[in-house]
């Protein structure tokens, strides 16, 4: 466990900062550091307040998500005190091969004569503290059945200066989630040519004070194509169009003071995005779009702690948007037990509830099999979550199809699962959940879900 050093100067009720140290650091330049603390050399603290103000220094340090281990000690001298920080890095470049089948299962590919032209298969190489400032360097070169050509950069900037995004990507794929029937996608694969095209690039800016606190403003200029096939099976999938050219704005602010950011048990999230969709020479509506979400952490007596998530997103025009823009639950906000399930619509709301209780608190077990200081020491914490929630889509009545049943409906569903923390701030989650409709099922996830 990460620990904190307790100062013991009895005879002062002050203490100066005379300096501040960082060991550990050989990658990580020391004035990303420094800008994220709020302690510097020449303040004066209170002796009562000493231990509270480093150890929330130290989180700061360790929710950049650059180490394994953040400790802190103090040495007290004639009422001043010298602070050190001892960092662990990680590890910082990971390549992860693809590899994936371009049909639904492994039988239905199996049974192709062209099955080993319906594979997807390429790298994506992540760098992260790329230059020792906490920038990030993402690509993806994905070749095959679907081919990804991609490149990200991303400088979060500092208290000091902004920092800048930007990114490139091209994609083909010949298979297409064009419709939703009975509440679940179709999928239309094409035996030759791309039943979709896509290029985008991207610019942002980013300002911060700390890790916590950040704002973002990106803007981006995408270009869509489908096949006709694709238009035939869903005439509203461009609202008409075979291709669309649009801009993308998006403003958001962040404030984030989560005890943890991987697996938080204390602390509160808030983030709102206000976006504007301009379509260039289009069928489809421009819009805007607001998203909200707040989540709060709670410990409570027992060792149990209670974490509570809202979101919602509302979709503001007063014309019928595109099938391809009209995206609600089921995608990247999930309400748990209905994971088979899309619910299409202009606006949402999303209530997440759960209650975790450690079977093995968190410790850092050391391990023989590597001398290596960034993989000798695995972080491991389990826990056992027990879960409720419930989701609400709106979809008008003219955009309503007759075909899905989600829509306008309440979305109830309860469970438990095992959440399990490790390495690089994974978490694993098996979680076995009940619905309204009556279905159950087991579901891995990896990521903690609210």
């Amino acid at each position: 466990m990460d620990s904190l050093v307790r100062v013991h100067c009895p005879t002062y009720s002050t203490l100066r900062i005379s300096s501040v140290v960082f060991v550990g650091n050989e990658v990580t330049k020391e004035r990303i550091l420094r800008a994220e603390l709020d302690i510097r050399e020449g303040d004066t603290l209170a002796a009562t307040a000493l231990v509270g103000r480093l150890e929330a220094n130290r989180r700061r340090l360790l929710n950049l998500q650059l180490f394994h281990s953040v400790l802190v000690q103090a040495v007290c001298r004639d009422g001043e005190i010298t602070v050190l920080f001892s960092l662990q890095e990680r590890w910082y470049t990971f390549p992860i091969p693809i590899f994936s089948l371009a049909d639904r299962n492994i039988r239905s590919w199996l049974d192709r004569p062209d099955r080993w032209r319906r594979v997807d298969y390429g790298v994506h190489v992540v760098r992260n503290n790329f230059r020792g400032r906490n920038e990030q360097l993402r690509g993806n070169l994905q070749l095959g059945f679907n081919q990804k050509y991609e490149v990200f950069f991303e400088n979060p900037g500092t208290r000091q200066r902004p920092g800048l995004a930007l990114g490139a990507s091209l994609a083909r794929s010949r298979a297409v989630d064009y419709r939703t029937i009975q509440d679940q996608l179709i999928t239309y694969r094409s035996e030759s040519g791309f039943a979709f095209h896509r290029t985008y690039f991207v610019a942002g800016l980013r300002w911060r004070n700390t890790v916590q606190r950040r704002t973002a403003l990106d803007v981006a200029w995408r270009r869509e194509q489908i096949s006709d096939s694709i238009q035939i099976g869903n005439p509203g999938y461009f609202s008409g169009d075979l291709e669309r050219r649009y801009i993308d704005v998006a403003l958001t602010r962040i404030i984030n003071r989560r005890n943890n950011f991987s697996y938080p048990l204390t602390g509160r999230f808030a983030q709102v995005t206000l976006s504007r969709r301009m379509f260039l020479h289009s069928a489809s509506p421009s819009y805007t779009t607001l998203y909200a979400r707040y989540a709060r952490y709670i410990p409570l007596p027992h060792k149990l702690y209670y974490s509570a998530g809202l979101e919602g997103q509302t979709r503001l025009t007063n014309r019928r948007l595109a099938y391809a823009d009209s995206r609600a639950l089921g995608y990247a906000a999930l309400v748990r037990g209905y994971d088979r399930y899309v619910v299409d619509g202009q606006h949402y709301l999303l209530l997440q509830q759960g209650l975790s209780y450690p079977i093995l608190p968190a410790r850092q077990l050391q391990l023989e099999a590597t001398n290596n200081p960034k993989f000798s020491t695995l972080p491991l914490a389990i826990y056992l979550n027990t879960f409720a929630d419930m989701g609400y889509v709106a979809a008008p009545a003219s955009l309503a199809d007759a075909n899905n049943r989600l829509p306008n409906q309440f979305l109830l569903a309860a469970g438990v699962g095992l959440h399990l923390v490790t390495y690089y701030d994974r978490v694993f989650a098996v979680e076995y959940a009940l619905n309204a409709l009556g279905q159950t099922g087991l579901y891995i996830r990896t990521a903690f879900p609210i």
